[in-house]
């Protein structure tokens, strides 16, 4: 059976460029146990899969082409920003690691974490962007690995790229998760930089104890799976 996948770009810049595409699917029957297999066939890094939607509270579950995530920031932001354009009042997304805010600011869309959700990544700063830039993918050959470096720390305004052979994913464009997971071990709010050029905001929430982490989505297009 085929199956309609929403197809958005995540953490695009001012201009509407770049971004992180996410595959958007209801769940329904011709989903039910072939998640995996449409997440790797559409191979995004992310595809998330709507259960229902009640009182504007959404429950999904999010995979990557090898496996199932309990939470994933790109996913978040951009079914909260996919569901506010399709006229729906939606105010919580609930997933496997637990309940996520989320926060209109004009045309961008931000969503409520706790990092330990996230996965744990190997966070390394590096001297400078252009170090970052030449950094090789194929030299990871397992776990998720997150590389940065400042281009203007006053600002708060850094490079970043991430790869992670451990969920199938060899460069990712734009990794809400592992700018959760930055912000909390820097403790301040973050211009992010990442990929070819895709644009995330972060700040840190109720004490540091939680991060928000958000950015802008563009317009939906439908790719039919079959």
């Amino acid at each position: 059976m085929s199956v309609l996948v929403d197809v958005v770009n995540v953490f695009v810049d001012d201009a509407g460029a770049f971004g992180n595409p996410l595959g958007i699917v209801w769940a329904s029957v011709s989903t039910h146990r072939r998640e995996q297999q449409i997440a790797a066939d559409l191979g995004f890094s992310e595809t998330v899969f709507i259960d229902g939607m009640t009182d504007g509270v959404a429950t999904a579950r999010i995979f990557t082409p090898s496996v199932e995530l309990p939470f994933a920031g790109h996913p978040t932001v951009g079914l909260a920003a996919w569901l506010q354009r399709t006229g729906d009042d939606i105010r919580l997304l609930r997933v496997p690691a637990g309940d996520v805010r989320v926060r209109a600011d004009g045309d961008r869309i931000f969503v409520t974490a706790l990092p330990e959700w996230c996965p744990a990544f190997e966070i390394t700063q590096l001297d400078s962007p252009a170090a970052v830039d030449v950094v090789d993918p194929d030299a990871f050959a397992s776990g998720s690995h997150y590389v940065w470096a400042w281009i203007d720390e006053p600002e708060g305004l850094l490079r970043a790229r991430m790869f992670s052979p451990d969920m199938g994913i060899r460069e990712d464009e734009a990794t809400g998760a592992a700018a959760v997971r930055l912000t909390a071990e820097l403790a301040r709010d973050l211009r992010i930089v990442q990929g070819a050029g895709s644009r995330i905001d972060t700040h840190p929430r109720y004490l540091g104890q939680q991060v928000e982490v958000g950015g802008r989505t563009s317009t939906a297009r439908t790719v039919e799976l079959g």
